[in-house]
């Protein structure tokens, strides 16, 4: 059964790992990749990769990508989300902060904030306005 506009943006404001998927093109399938992402209801979605990274390089050429998030319990739920590229700008600690301590349990944020923003290059933030929506919760099956 399809989700609402308010349980699907709820379901993809929390802290799921996303698979990205972004168009690989020269006819090979798209790239599709684990990600942690940052969205509120109602917003634009973000996520913070390398600057020389493919999946960057092919997000600026195909100037939009998805998103897909699920769970397997209580229930099985997925939201996916794609859309256009609103832009680019380079990331900040508070921004690498901000996502890790989103994921990670609060004891565990400073010490992955350090060794991530010495170790990862140079990163940036991409922004995406989700466009359409494509959400199920299947039950217990």
């Amino acid at each position: 059964m399809a989700l609402t506009r308010e349980e699907r943006e709820q379901f993809l404001a929390e802290p799921h790992i996303a698979a990205l998927s972004v168009n690989a093109g020269g006819g090979r399938a798209p790239l599709t990749v684990p990600i942690w992402y940052q969205y509120a209801p109602g917003g634009d979605v973000w996520i913070m990769t390398g600057l020389d990274s493919r999946k960057n390089r092919l997000i600026g050429a195909a100037g939009r990508f998805s998103l897909m998030v699920d769970r397997v319990t209580p229930t099985i739920r997925y939201v996916s989300v794609e859309g256009p590229v609103l832009g680019t700008e380079p990331a900040t600690v508070e921004r690498l902060r901000e996502m890790a301590a989103r994921y990670l349990p609060a004891g565990k944020v400073d010490g992955y904030v350090d060794f991530a923003w010495k170790s990862h290059g140079e990163q940036v933030i991409v922004r995406m306005r989700p466009e359409r929506w494509v959400s199920s919760d299947l039950g217990s099956v």
